[in-house]
């Protein structure tokens, strides 16, 4: 009796491998195609470290906490010592699991370079920060959700030559929200603005409003409600 089980077990399972061989072979391109269309679902992670360098002054540090607020796939860390900063950057992104850093260096308590790099490899575009405005400073009505994830747009003269493609293509990593972000809400609310002006990438963040007006007798689609950027 315990050989005819046996027998019966081995003769079942063999059954089923030819079954499994069979449903392979019927899907295009068989086993290798299933494990493909799986690992092609995988969601994109995207991690941003955000530090700074010791010395800076108190309106580089808002400017910085202002940043790491638009960006909520950002991760901050501890100051870094402005001489051995640059080479340390990729470990510690690595320990954080980052792979885009934006680095605020302070030079003579005056001036401000922005860093910004996807790790390890590269490229890294370094930035000279003039004519800012924190958002303490600023008196506006503006007040965009915390964590919603932004609309980042660009200016058509970032496709007249290859070093502003470059710059184009380094921000977007940064400053472009994922999906997959753990902290995102699922709202887009505010706009992301670069603009070049005289050589020079200026920086702005819109709110968006909806804005309705009261219908008249014979109410218009075009003026009942539009949107508006604060």
């Amino acid at each position: 009796m315990a050989s005819r089980s046996a027998q019966a077990t081995a003769t079942s399972k063999k059954r089923k491998n030819v079954d499994r061989e069979e449903a392979e072979q019927d899907v295009p391109g068989g086993a290798g195609a299933l494990t493909t269309s799986s690992s092609s679902t995988k969601p994109y992670k995207s991690k941003v470290l955000i530090l700074c360098s010791r010395g800076i002054t108190y309106r580089m540090r808002h400017l910085m906490n202002d940043l790491a607020n638009l960006i909520t796939h950002g991760k901050k860390d501890a100051k870094l010592d402005s001489k051995h900063a640059l080479p340390s950057i990729n470990e510690l992104a690595d320990l954080n699991s980052c792979n885009h850093a934006l680095y605020f260096e302070s030079r003579r308590h005056s001036d401000l370079y922005l860093w910004a790099s996807r790790c390890p490899n590269g490229p890294s575009i370094r930035f000279h920060v003039v004519n800012v405005h924190t958002m303490d400073e600023m008196k506006m009505t503006g007040n965009c959700l915390k964590g919603s994830r932004p609309i980042v747009t660009f200016g058509k003269e970032f496709e007249d030559e290859a070093h502003w493609k470059v710059c184009k293509e380094v921000l977007t990593n940064v400053f472009a929200v994922p999906k997959t972000a753990r902290k995102a809400k699922p709202f887009v609310d505010h706009i992301i603005s670069f603009s070049i002006v005289d050589g020079k990438i200026w920086f702005r963040n819109y709110q968006v409003t909806n804005c309705s007006y009261p219908s008249p007798l014979r109410p218009s689609p075009s003026i009942i409600s539009h949107k508006n950027l604060i």
